[in-house]
C-alpha cells in the first residue's frame, strides 16, 4: 500500500518508473537529490509544478483543476470524485491521470489521491474558473432570481468568477437592493471579497454550470486540416527559397564590409539602417530583420566594440561565402533553429511603448528555440509531402497540446515559425521539406546532404536578351555566377533571375582587370541565344571611354597619352580636391592614396583604371572590414541526462534513502579541522575497517551536495575511504577531506 505522503509514494515506486519521472522533469534531477525526501521536496516546489504543467495537454490541465477543485491539495480524494466530475462530459479520467502520476502531479491509490500543496498557485487560484468554497451554499435554491442576477450569474460562471463593481462598497437587505449584484449579495449567492471586487463562490458556480460542471471542456485534440502534395514538388520550392536566402545573406555581407553600421547604444540596429538593408537587397523589412538576425547568430556578423561599435563581417563570413549553398544553408538554418530570440518582434512596441529593434536585448526569449521546435515537430509528424495550410488550425492543436506554453505570444510563435521556415527553406507549400526534416532529426550535416540532393544541377549558360537583361535559367555554375555578379546587377531573382547590364555595370567589371574582348567571349560562349547588337555596342562604347586615364601607386600618379584630356582633368575643380599636379605633358602626380584620387574622378565623370608595374589593369576595390568571429549568438540547450545517467542517480537515492533510516552511534565530526575531529574520524573509519562494521558517513559531493552514504570501510589511508557502498553493493571511494561526520551503525 502507497504511504500517505509523498516521499513515501516515491520510495514505493519502481526504478523505471523514478527514471521516467527523472527524465520528463529534469529540473529535478540538477542537483543531485540526496535522497527521496529531498526529490518529494522538489516535486512540490511551486516553480517545478508550474514549469511540469507546460506539457500537459487540455484534458490533463484540466484533471489537475479538477482535483484542485475538490481540493485534493488539502486532503486524498477518491477517484469516484474526479469521474463524477467528468461523467456529464462523457469523458473517462484514466488516460489524464496516467499522465499526471507520470509527472508526479499526482500521487497515492486511486482511493486517496493527492496532489501538491503548491498546485494550486502554480496552476491557478481559480481552477476551471470556479471560485473558493462556500461549503454552507451547497444545493444552494436559483429559482426566483430576476433576469439580471441571471445575467451576472451566468457571466462569472462562464468567465473568471470574480468582477469588479461599485456595489460591492456597501452590501444592503435583498428589499433595499436595487442592482443584480447587490439583490445577488443579499440573497448571499456572491461573496463581497472587497470594496470593489465580488466573487462567485464554488458551489454557485458549478449549480449554474448544470450539466457540465467543469465548463467548456474541450476532450479531444482539434483536428488538424491537411493537404497531401508529393514531396518532391514540396522540396522545389524549398530549394528555391534556400537559394534566395543565400543569397541576400551574400548581399548583406557584402554591403556591411564596405559600410557596416552603428550599434545603437542600447544595443541592436537602428531604423535606418534596417530600411537601408531592406532597400538594398530589394524584401520588405520584415525579412531583412531576420536576415540580420540570422547573419549575427550564425557569426558572420559581429559588434566591432570599441567606443564606436560597428555591425562588422567577421573572419568567419569568409569560409562561409567560399562554400556551397547547402552548406551556407545549414550554418543558417542550424543558428536559426538554435536562436533565441524572436525576430517576429522587430516593429513592435514594448511594455513601454518603444520600439523593438533588430538585434536589440529585448529580442531574447530562452523558450523561443524549444518553441519553435515544437512548432516544426508538430508538422514534421504528418507524412512526407503533407501541408498545414491553416496555421490557426495548427496553433489552436499545438495550443490544446500545452496551453499554458508560450504566454500571449503562443499564436504569434505559430506564425512567426510557419513564416520564417518557409523563408529558409525549412517549410515549402506549408510541408517540411526533406531538408528540413533532416535538420529536425539528424542535423545540419545531414540536412546539408539531402539538400544538395534538392537543388537543380547548376547551369552552365544564360539568355542574353535584347533588352539588356540577362536570364540564368537556373542555379549557374560557380563560376559563371562570379563573372555575370561583375558585369551585370540581379534585378529580379526566383526559378530563373533576371540581371540587368547597363554602362555602369560593365565599368565595374572592366575596372577589374576584364578587357571588352573578354565580355565578348563571355556573352558569346555562354548565352544560348544570339548576343544582341545593343549590348556589344555598350561594351564597346564603355570600353572605348574606360581607361584612358592611368593611375600607378606612387604617392600616386595619373598618365595619360592624350595632353588634352590631362588638361582637362587638370582644370576640373575636383583636382584641388585631389591635390592633383602636373609633372609632365601626359603626367598627373597626387599625395593622396590611389584608390582614392580614382574615385573622386570618377565622380567627377572620368573613367581612369589602375594599373600594375607592367601596365596591366588592376582591381582595387577594397576586399571589405573584418573583425574576429565570438562564435555564434544561440542558446546552450539544457543539459540532458542518459537513461544511464538517471538510472545510476536512481540508485543514489535508495541508498540515500537506506542511509537515512538507518540507526547509528554518536556521530564524531570533522569541525573545520579543529581540535580531535579528524583524527577521531579516521580512528573510527580504521575501526570499523578492522571490525569489519558498517558506518554512516555523511560528506559532500563533488557538485557541493551533502550525502549520507552506508559504507562498509576496506581501506582507510591515503586520503581516502575505500570501502563497500551497502546502498550500492559496490566499492566506492571517497576522499577524505570530503567527509563531514561519521558514526557507528547498529545492527
Amino acid at each position: 500500500m502507497s504511504g500517505t505522503t509523498l516521499a513515501d509514494w516515491l520510495r514505493d515506486q519502481a526504478d523505471p518508473v523514478l527514471v521516467a519521472l527523472l527524465r520528463a522533469r529534469p529540473d529535478l534531477a540538477t542537483p543531485p537529490p540526496a535522497d527521496t525526501s529531498v526529490l518529494a521536496t522538489r516535486l512540490g516546489s511551486r516553480s517545478s509544478v508550474a514549469r511540469a504543467c507546460e506539457d500537459l495537454d487540455s484534458l490533463a490541465l484540466t484533471a489537475l483543476e479538477a482535483l484542485l477543485v475538490l481540493d485534493a491539495d488539502r486532503a486524498p480524494v477518491p477517484i469516484s470524485a474526479l469521474r463524477a466530475l467528468f461523467k456529464p462530459h462523457r469523458v473517462t479520467v484514466a488516460r489524464p491521470v496516467a499522465l499526471l502520476r507520470s509527472r508526479g502531479l499526482l500521487w497515492g491509490p486511486d482511493s486517496a489521491l493527492r496532489v501538491p500543496a503548491s498546485a494550486r498557485d502554480a496552476v491557478s487560484p481559480f481552477p476551471c474558473g470556479l471560485g473558493r468554497s462556500v461549503p454552507s451554499l451547497a444545493g444552494a435554491d436559483l429559482s426566483g432570481l430576476d433576469e439580471g442576477e441571471t445575467r451576472v450569474l451566468a457571466a462569472l460562471a462562464t468567465g473568471r468568477p470574480t468582477g469588479q463593481t461599485k456595489d460591492a462598497a456597501h452590501v444592503v437587505s435583498l428589499e433595499r437592493a436595487t442592482s443584480p449584484i447587490q439583490k445577488l449579495l443579499a440573497r448571499g449567492l456572491l461573496v463581497r471579497r472587497d470594496q470593489s471586487t465580488v466573487e462567485l463562490p464554488r458551489e454557485v458556480g458549478l449549480a449554474v454550470r448544470g450539466d457540465r460542471p467543469l465548463g467548456d471542456l474541450v476532450a479531444e485534440e482539434p483536428a488538424l486540416r491537411t493537404q497531401a502534395h508529393d514531396p518532391g514538388r514540396v522540396d522545389g520550392p524549398g530549394a528555391g527559397a534556400v537559394l534566395e536566402l543565400v543569397r541576400h545573406v551574400e548581399g548583406l555581407v557584402a554591403a556591411w564590409s564596405q559600410e557596416p553600421p552603428a550599434v545603437l547604444r542600447s544595443g541592436g540596429l537602428g531604423v535606418r539602417e534596417l530600411r537601408r538593408v531592406a532597400k538594398d537587397l530589394d524584401v520588405t523589412e520584415e525579412r531583412a530583420a531576420l536576415l540580420v538576425e540570422l547573419a549575427v547568430s550564425a557569426g558572420l556578423v559581429g559588434d566591432s566594440a570599441g567606443l564606436e561599435p560597428e555591425w562588422v563581417p567577421t573572419a568567419q563570413a569568409d569560409p562561409w561565402l567560399a562554400a556551397g549553398p547547402e552548406q551556407r544553408w545549414a550554418v543558417l538554418a542550424q543558428a536559426w533553429l538554435e536562436l533565441g530570440r524572436l525576430p517576429g518582434l522587430v516593429g513592435g512596441r514594448d511594455d513601454r511603448d518603444r520600439l523593438l529593434n533588430p538585434l536589440a536585448p529585448e529580442l531574447a526569449r530562452a523558450a523561443a528555440p524549444k518553441d519553435r521546435r515544437r512548432v516544426l515537430e508538430a508538422l514534421a509528424e504528418l507524412e512526407p509531402g503533407t501541408a498545414a495550410p491553416d496555421v490557426a488550425g495548427l496553433a489552436a492543436t499545438l495550443a490544446w497540446r500545452a496551453p499554458r506554453r508560450g504566454g500571449r505570444l503562443r499564436d504569434e510563435l505559430v506564425r512567426w515559425t510557419v513564416e520564417e521556415g518557409t523563408a529558409l527553406g525549412v517549410l515549402a507549400l506549408g510541408a517540411v521539406t526533406g531538408a528540413g526534416r533532416a535538420l529536425l532529426g539528424e542535423g545540419a550535416a545531414a540536412a546539408a546532404k539531402r539538400l544538395a540532393d534538392a537543388l537543380p544541377d547548376p547551369v552552365d549558360h544564360v539568355l542574353v536578351q535584347a533588352d539588356l537583361t540577362v536570364v540564368a535559367p537556373g542555379r549557374l555554375e560557380p563560376e559563371l555566377a562570379e563573372e555575370m555578379a561583375l558585369v551585370a546587377d540581379v534585378e529580379s531573382a526566383g526559378h530563373a533571375t533576371v540581371y540587368r547590364v547597363d554602362e555602369r555595370t560593365v565599368r565595374r567589371a572592366l575596372d577589374s582587370g576584364r578587357t571588352a574582348d573578354d565580355l565578348h567571349e563571355l556573352f558569346r560562349s555562354r548565352s544560348r541565344t544570339p548576343v544582341p547588337q545593343s549590348l556589344t555596342y555598350l561594351v564597346d562604347d564603355t570600353a572605348r571611354k574606360h581607361g584612358r586615364l592611368r593611375g600607378g601607386p606612387a604617392g600616386s600618379f595619373l598618365r595619360c597619352d592624350d595632353p588634352v584630356l590631362v588638361a582637362e582633368v587638370l582644370a576640373h575643380p575636383a583636382s584641388d580636391a585631389l591635390e592633383l599636379r602636373r609633372i609632365a605633358p601626359t603626367v598627373l602626380v597626387s599625395p593622396l592614396p590611389l584608390a582614392e584620387v580614382l574615385a573622386g574622378l570618377r565622380g567627377a565623370g572620368f573613367a581612369p583604371v589602375a594599373e600594375d608595374a607592367g601596365g596591366q589593369v588592376v582591381d582595387l576595390r577594397a576586399g571589405g572590414r573584418r573583425i574576429t568571429g565570438r562564435g555564434r549568438r544561440k542558446s546552450p540547450p539544457p543539459p540532458t541526462a542518459s537513461p544511464e545517467q538517471l538510472a545510476e542517480l536512481v540508485r543514489q537515492l535508495r541508498a540515500g534513502d537506506r542511509a537515512a533510516t538507518t540507526t547509528a552511534g554518536a556521530r564524531v565530526t570533522v569541525p573545520g579541522n579543529l581540535g580531535s575531529g579528524p583524527s577521531a574520524t579516521l580512528a573510527v573509519l580504521q575501526q570499523a575497517a578492522r571490525e569489519g562494521g558498517e558506518v554512516l558517513v555523511d560528506f559532500v559531493d563533488g557538485h557541493g551536495t551533502a550525502a549520507s552514504r552506508v559504507i562498509k570501510p576496506q581501506v582507510v589511508g591515503g586520503g581516502v575511504l575505500e570501502g563497500v557502498d551497502v546502498g550500492y553493493g559496490e566499492v566506492r571511494r571517497f576522499p577524505l577531506h570530503r567527509i563531514t561526520s561519521v558514526a557507528i551503525v547498529h545492527k
